[in-house]
């Protein structure tokens, strides 16, 4: 099968289009012809060298995909059908015209979203359901902030925070995404973080209160910042490290807020676990999409074989929520 490889590590470049053998579902697990895969921030840091694939993963890129059920390993337990249209949550695989991938991964598509954009929905619908609600408990009423609103993660956590009855707070790198978050995916604040200091900004929207959760993909660099900007009691959900792994931290200001600090990943969590979140946004989530509540969002879309322009166009930063490949 055709299948998007790295010949190194590095820039855009090191993806090359290549034959590779075709998967072969083991017990449990579903095979998948691709329609489209989503391109997300942790592949690009596979491409450079920093974030390898859990042992016994395929080295291949790719965390999420849509497409349709082609065959089935033995002992799969979920009710499943070939020719069925599917999104699954992957480990690693999804730059390629096949997958295998545990069943408890899969869900078909929800209602009124067509194949080619279901790409855009299994990563960050269960990263941010399953880190804003499993995780933070975040309820109707709390501020939350999201950082990257506009990025794939944030247009998703913006829209189901807001659905779910929160206030949604979001940061941004320039006013035209200031503006999308306002005027496209509903923020009630939006901060150019550019422009201005998104604590200082935060309080004084929120009339001195802050945040009761963050949903954080800076890691260091933000990290006293963050703390600042809670609420008493809130929580700081870490799910991205772009601004670095190590700092300081005045934990004199956590424990003044009786504050919690959450560092979560999604990709090397067990299938169980995997299988539980896409359950809950199977229930949680498909519905808000179905009734038009929250909407994916695409920016571009690129061939398979274009892998590293797609990869060039997202190290550009130009994006608003997804890009997509077609396979």
């Amino acid at each position: 099968m055709k299948a998007i490889v790295t010949t190194d590590f590095g820039g855009p470049d090191v993806l090359q289009l290549a034959d590779v053998p075709a998967p072969v579902p083991g017990p449990g697990e579903v095979l998948i012809d691709v329609v489209a895969a989503g391109l997300n921030r942790a592949d690009v840091q596979q491409r450079r060298g920093y974030y390898p694939p859990p042992e016994g993963a395929s080295p291949i890129l790719g965390l999420e995909v849509s497409g349709r059920i082609a065959g089935f390993g033995p002992n799969v337990a979920r009710p499943f059908s070939k020719g069925d249209k599917v999104v699954a949550l992957l480990t690693g695989g999804g730059y390629a015209a096949q997958v295998a991938v545990p069943a408890e991964q899969v869900l078909r598509i929800p209602d009124g979203v067509d194949v080619v954009t279901a790409a855009a929905l299994p990563e960050v619908a269960a990263t941010v359901y399953s880190n804003l609600f499993m995780t933070a408990q975040l309820q109707p009423g709390e501020t939350v902030l999201i950082h990257g609103g506009t990025g794939g993660i944030g247009a998703m956590a913006v829209q189901l925070a807001k659905a779910m009855g929160a206030r949604v707070a979001a940061t941004a790198s320039t006013d035209e995404k200031v503006g999308t978050l306002t005027g496209y995916l509903g923020a009630d604040i939006a901060i150019n973080y550019n422009e201005a200091d998104f604590v200082e900004e935060l309080r004084r929207q929120t009339g001195g209160h802050g945040a009761d959760v963050i949903l954080d993909v800076v890691g260091a660099k933000y990290l006293q910042r963050n703390v600042d900007a809670l609420a008493m009691y809130g929580r700081l959900v870490i799910i991205g490290l772009q601004g670095g792994a190590t700092a300081e931290l005045d934990l004199g200001t956590l424990l003044s807020k009786r504050a919690a600090i959450i560092g979560t990943t999604l990709r090397g969590r067990p299938v169980s676990e995997k299988g539980a979140i896409m359950d809950a946004v199977r229930e949680h989530v498909w519905p808000l999409l179905t009734s038009g509540a929250i909407h994916t969002v695409v920016d571009k879309t690129f061939p398979l074989a274009q892998a590293a322009e797609a990869h060039r166009y997202f190290d550009s930063g130009a994006h608003v929520g997804k890009i997509l490949l077609l396979v």
